[in-house]
């Protein structure tokens, strides 16, 4: 993975929310795919929908794209929720920021699609600076979503994205 390595030696057993961050750049997505397909799993993920359109459309969803209409509120908890249910030995990835752009909050989606599928959240991070992706730990939601996410947030600290000024700040 060009000079990139890969330890997810601390996978647990599917199914889970798969979360990677920071999420800074294009080379983020290639870069995370190839160390989630190396799980050999079942492992789809979620995109925004003008990914999946032509041309690369079908590669997209051969790849395990789930494209979501961000403008618009469609039960994608519950669609998830239910669709993991359904496969038992899913992993679904989810960058908590939502983009590769600088954000002021992480989306949420990932906290509720696992507390409502009663699965585990598998914290990973794509480490810039030693060229790294591994995983931080693994988080069973309770239902206190605030300070949970909070302290999901904190494990994330001191990890820097290919571009730097692009990742979300956490909060103290």
């Amino acid at each position: 993975m060009a000079g990139w390595r890969t330890d997810l030696s601390d996978a647990p057993t599917p199914p889970f929310v798969f979360i990677g961050a920071p999420h800074t750049s294009n080379w983020d997505f290639p870069l995370m795919l190839a160390a989630v397909l190396a799980l050999e799993h079942d492992a789809r993920w979620l995109g925004k929908d003008s990914l999946f359109r032509p041309p690369f459309g079908g590669l997209m969803r051969w790849l395990g794209g789930i494209p979501v209409d961000r403008s618009s509120p469609h039960n994608l908890v519950g669609s998830m929720a239910t669709f993991f249910k359904q496969n038992p030995g899913l992993i679904l990835c989810v960058p908590p920021e939502g983009t590769r752009k600088k954000v002021g909050r992480w989306r949420t989606g990932f906290y509720y699609i696992a507390l409502e599928a009663g699965i585990p959240i598998v914290m990973t991070v794509l480490d810039a600076e030693e060229r790294q992706i591994r995983i931080l730990g693994h988080h069973t939601p309770a239902g206190d979503a605030v300070r949970e996410i909070r302290e999901i947030q904190g494990r994330y600290r001191g990890f820097r994205g290919l571009i730097p000024e692009n990742a979300f700040e956490l909060p103290d």
